[in-house]
């Protein structure tokens, strides 16, 4: 570790050395964004050609901020070209080189493509996706076929990640990753908070599979960065959704902005409620004291959420060069679960059945609520900055679950209710600072503190046939708190020299985390240190040919009801256990990443291998003649290693296709209560995305998916595939758009599953209703003056196809 540490530093010292040198030297300089959506194009191609005879000088690709330099110009006149896949190519002339020359161009503002196609003007799209050195940035603005749902649906779109039926999203196979919101965490756990925010709110989603030591190493398989719409634009501006469907399905929601320099306001609403049903299928056998039981099943099922929020900011800039954000957020979730099984039990001592039936009920949900503070603050450049933010979230969330057993003649017979209160509440505070050494390197530092808390209060109630009511079990009750504080801080170096660019980053954590159980005074605590290198490179071949690798280490801390060591009953015949022995999962992943880029084509390799140690996994086993328990362990390890792929095309002007690929070969190693096990199996799906634009405002996406059969320690997931389509009409200057969107186009949405060891087996079948069709009305209004570019922004020059004269 303390060679890492002086390999940094003496690379940050000989860069600072170089680059003093290289910005005497005859130079050009500018910053290349989106002219719509003002942010940085990351990787955007700069060629220098001569302006006598055309021939190419010289080039680079702009850095994370969007800028760029080329050194070493040798005397002479010239012209540049700024290109990015999806945008139209920006050329500037006449740019005169003497000796000891600098130019800064400034700002150059590239916009999305445009064509013409029997005199109807059609315009381009930003890129799908675009690929920067740590992450991939999804453009989710244009995807219709998703528009009606929330972050779960438009992730269903999304290169890495897969989504089951049930809504479980899973990125490169791992169900064990972060979510942010803007760059923030949020209190709800992953798929909570993905299903609480709108699609159509959506402007970008970050994947970061190796997210680099800024970031929290949290999460097996990295990070979900959901990033909302804002408007850049003065005056009083909002866009309105409403959205209803087959079933119960119907949502709105509205952001609304008001911009005048120094204060900008915002007011967002949503509310949504949707119900999926379906059939269950189910055969299970338990092994118990030498004597197999077995059950059938079959019946229906549902899955139901709803939600609603407000939230709102406030920023207003005191100077130039601080600016003061203060927001909230209030909000509301309810999610359910239900089924209505008829069941068949025997055994081989006893092969006569005994025949029931039953209705289970749970729901999870409560208010969360949000507040922060951040302050960002730019010195002489904007490069150059401090932010700091203040967040504190709650959440209360009450869990209910409800099982009941009938007879032939439905009359009770069995039953069992559970209560769950859990409050929780975090305070974070977060530093970061960033200084640019020069115009190609940067040096960046930064602290945080995450201070959580929960309480969960759980009750058990058993029927009582005499009673004929449900009534308290005192010994499966219990109180549990816990106290989880992570302190960490951070530094990171990158630059960019030629062609070459890398990022090297350490970070070190301290958690102190202590859990008790309240009603038998036992405590559990960890107090430790860890340590998380990363390191990005990055290299431009040519000018449509470039290389990236990579590699970071994280952790995977137990989740609070994985290490509660009692039992709790899901039903009659299931129960779950803890074990607070568990470590934390450590994971070295590495990346290699290649793309070419075409005219109006980009192809995109990555391999990637990642080496989860003290793998956490669930596992069944039989815990009496009929009940099966769910226990969780230390299992062992596994291995993934695997490649993406992802192909970007127009086969005709008016058709662009997206074709995405994840083949991946997965093994688990380790050992179940004394049995040891090895399972190996090769993975692979794909999903194509096909977008035809008729004209300026009609449009027609058609969506395909499919996952390949994966296996776990102890089963198998089957596969699945999925078709979608959605088609969008707009009106009146584009400010009002009607989407018609079908989801399971095919019907054959299912989950089918599979889970043995030497005392249990079970098969599992959901088959989901389908198709489901919504009607999406999106209004948007404006009523602004562009805003003024001053010139310490570096010009505001805008450089539209067909170049403009310097």
């Amino acid at each position: 570790m303390k060679n890492f540490i002086l390999f940094v530093l003496l690379l940050m010292s000989v860069n600072s050395q170089i680059f003093s040198q290289r910005n005497l030297e005859n130079s050009i300089k500018g910053k290349v964004i989106d002219k719509d959506a003002k942010v940085a194009l990351e990787y955007s191609n700069i060629i220098l050609f001569s302006q006598k005879d055309s021939t190419q000088s010289n080039g680079t690709v702009t850095n994370a901020e969007g800028n760029f330099i080329i050194s070493n110009v040798r005397p002479g006149e010239y012209f540049l070209k700024i290109s990015f896949i999806g945008y139209e190519t920006t050329k500037i002339e006449n740019l005169k080189i003497g000796p000891r020359t600098n130019i800064e161009l400034g700002d150059i503002l590239l916009k999305a493509e445009s064509f013409n196609t029997k005199d109807v003007v059609v315009s381009g799209e930003r890129a799908a996706v675009s690929y920067q050195i740590d992450k991939k940035v999804i453009n989710v603005s244009e995807q219709l076929t998703s528009l009606s749902g929330n972050a779960v649906d438009v992730l269903e779109n999304v290169p890495s990640v897969t989504v089951d039926i049930d809504g479980n999203v899973s990125l490169r196979g791992s169900s064990n990753f972060t979510v942010l919101i803007d760059g923030k965490p949020t209190i709800l756990e992953s798929n909570e908070a993905l299903q609480n925010i709108p699609a159509s709110t959506i402007e970008n989603i970050e994947i970061i599979t190796n997210p680099s030591a800024k970031y929290n190493p949290e999460g097996t398989a990295g990070i979900i960065n959901i990033i909302t719409k804002k408007n850049s634009l003065e005056g009083i501006s909002g866009i309105a959704n409403l959205n209803g469907g087959n079933g119960t399905r119907y949502g709105a929601d509205a952001v609304f902005e008001s911009k005048s320099d120094p204060i900008n306001f915002s007011l967002g609403l949503d509310y949504s409620k949707h119900l999926m049903e379906g059939e269950n299928i189910s055969e299970t056998w338990t092994l118990f004291n030498g004597n197999k039981y077995y059950s059938s099943s079959d019946g229906n099922g549902n899955h139901g959420r709803e939600n609603y929020g407000i939230k709102s900011s406030v920023a207003y800039s005191l100077t130039d060069n601080d600016l003061f954000t203060l927001n909230g957020r209030y909000g509301y979730r309810d999610g359910t679960n239900g089924s209505s099984q008829n069941y068949s039990r025997w055994n081989v001592i006893n092969p006569v059945e005994f025949n029931y039936s039953t209705v289970s009920d749970r729901s999870r949900g409560g208010y969360d609520y949000s507040a922060g503070l951040n302050y960002n603050h730019n010195f002489e450049s904007k490069t150059h900055t401090l932010t700091a933010d203040l967040i504190y979230q709650h959440s209360n969330t009450d869990e209910f679950t409800s099982y009941k057993q009938y007879d032939l003649n439905k009359i009770i017979i069995d039953g069992q209710e559970q209560t769950e209160k859990g409050p929780s509440s975090s305070f974070r505070i977060k530093v970061d600072y960033s200084y640019p050494i020069s115009e190609a390197s940067k040096f960046e530092a930064g602290y945080s503190s995450d201070l959580d808390y929960s309480n969960d209060v759980n009750e058990y109630f058993l029927y009582d046939s005499l009673t004929s009511d449900f009534e308290i079990q005192d010994l499966f009750g219990k109180d549990v708190t816990y106290d989880d504080n992570v302190h960490a801080i951070y530094s990171m170096y990158s630059n960019q020299i030629s062609d070459f660019g890398f990022q090297l980053g350490l970070r070190t954590e301290y958690t102190d985390r202590l859990i008790k159980l309240n009603r038998t005074n036992e405590d559990f605590a960890i107090d430790k240190w860890d340590y998380f290198p990363s390191a990005h490179f990055s290299y431009k071949i040519d000018s449509e040919n470039q290389l990236m690798t990579s590699y970071t280490r994280r952790i995977q801390r137990p989740r609070g009801w994985e290490l509660e060591p009692f039992l709790t009953w899901m039903d009659s015949y299931n129960v779950r256990q803890g074990n607070p022995a568990l470590k934390p999962e450590y994971i070295d992943s590495y990346e290699l990443g290649y793309q070419k880029m075409f005219d109006r084509s980009l192809l995109s390799a990555e391999l990637y291998y990642r080496i989860n140690n003290n793998k956490i996994e669930f596992y069944q086993t039989a815990y009496s003649e009929d009940i099966t328990l769910r226990a969780v362990d230390n299992i062992g390890k596994d291995y993934s290693f695997g490649s993406e792929l992802m192909f970007n095309f127009d086969p005709l002007k008016i058709w662009n296709v997206n074709l995405m690929g994840n083949i991946y070969n997965y093994k688990i190693v380790g050992e179940i209560q004394e049995t040891k096990f090895d399972r190996e199996s090769f993975n692979w799906n794909t999903r194509l995305n096909n977008s035809i634009n008729f004209g300026p405002s009609t449009q027609l996406q058609l969506n395909l998916f499919y996952n390949s059969p994966t296996v776990s320690a102890q089963g198998r997931q089957e596969d699945f595939v999925m078709a979608g389509a959605a088609f969008r009409q707009m009106f009146f200057d584009k400010q009002l758009a009607l989407t018609l969107q079908v989801r399971d186009l095919l019907g054959t949405g299912k989950r089918e599953s599979t889970s043995q060891s030497i005392d249990f087996y079970r098969y599992n079948k959901f088959v989901m209703e389908s198709p489901v069709v919504m009607l999406n009305l999106r209004f948007n209004f404006n009523n602004y003056k562009s805003k003024n570019r001053s010139d310490k922004e570096g010009g505001g020059m805008e450089m539209e196809g067909g170049g403009e004269d310097f």
